[in-house]
């Protein structure tokens, strides 16, 4: 690979993820504008730049029950700046800031053999137990499409930047 290339910072391009958590949390998290992933650790969020897409799935309506929901619940732009702590009394999870857009809750299940990380894969809920994950920009439009995103048109979904 040419020099220019290996430096060539990757923010230019805007990763797109698949964030974990109960519909509970992530409606709280969409009211105050911020993300937290993996019960507040901090590595998964550093591995996210502004400009980032995410689209929370929530397997569960509330955190901890069997109130199974398994639907796509936010989706949104993180914002510039780090990761941050919050104090919720004692507890000090990290977050990072997110642009929320506005957007339905969409059931995971007519998805799966659309989705590449889904598609043939009997097991893919695997890979949502690591909390937080990155998708294909392909894999977020048809997301973005199925929430019925109220963004630009979802071409433009991906290349748009947040400040």
């Amino acid at each position: 690979m040419p020099k220019a290339q290996a430096l060539a910072p990757t923010s230019l391009v805007p990763k797109c993820w698949v964030a974990v958590a109960s519909a509970e949390h992530v409606r709280i998290g969409r009211t105050h504008g911020f993300m937290q992933v993996c019960h507040g650790k901090g590595t998964p969020l550093r591995r996210i730049s502004p400009g980032d897409w995410v689209v929370y799935y929530s397997p569960t309506e509330t955190f901890g029950s069997n109130d199974r929901l398994q639907a796509f619940t936010a989706i949104g732009v993180v914002k510039s700046g780090d990761p941050y702590r919050a104090d919720m009394d004692g507890f000090r999870p990290f977050r990072r800031d997110v642009r929320w857009i506005n957007a339905a809750e969409a059931p995971i299940r007519p998805l799966l053999d659309a989705l590449s990380f889904s598609a043939d894969n009997r097991n893919w809920g695997y890979q949502l137990r690591l909390g937080l994950f990155e998708i294909e920009r392909r894999d977020m439009r048809r997301i973005a499409r199925a929430m019925n995103a109220s963004v630009l048109p979802v071409e433009e979904l991906l290349v748009a930047r947040v400040a």
